[in-house]
């Protein structure tokens, strides 16, 4: 059996989850950050669910997913209903779930070639 190795068509790829942060590539990121597979906004305000704000949301909107994954550590925790709200009044579909597992499901979308926004919530 011949095995290749594939590698995408897209800049950022999610590798793995620790305690120091997220891992971008070959790059550990500590701070809050949104993400799409070509495009990386880096120090995102909101460090925990408890701080995130509706407006906080508009740095995700202006990269115009189709979905968007919340990573809120390594526990899922919902954010406040208006939270929530500042996308689902758009058509725009919102998960929520532990970091790793927005991670893995970030990595599957992309390779779909699905418009997906990956925000992580990162404690500085």
């Amino acid at each position: 059996m011949q095995l290749s190795q594939e590698n995408p068509d897209f800049i950022y790829v999610l590798r793995g989850i620790s305690p120091a942060g997220v891992l971008v590539n070959q790059e550990t990121l500590g701070t809050s950050f949104v993400l799409t597979p070509n495009q990386l906004v880096q120090d995102w305000r909101p460090a925990s669910v408890d701080e995130l704000q509706p407006q906080d949301m508009d740095a995700v909107l202006a990269l115009q997913p189709a979905l968007v994954l919340l990573g809120t550590g390594p526990r899922q925790r919902f954010p406040a209903p208006a939270v929530m709200a500042a996308l689902l009044t758009r058509g725009i579909g919102i998960e929520v779930m532990d970091s790793a597992a927005a991670a893995r499901t970030f990595n599957v979308l992309a390779t779909e070639g699905r418009k997906v926004v990956a925000a992580f919530l990162v404690p500085g």
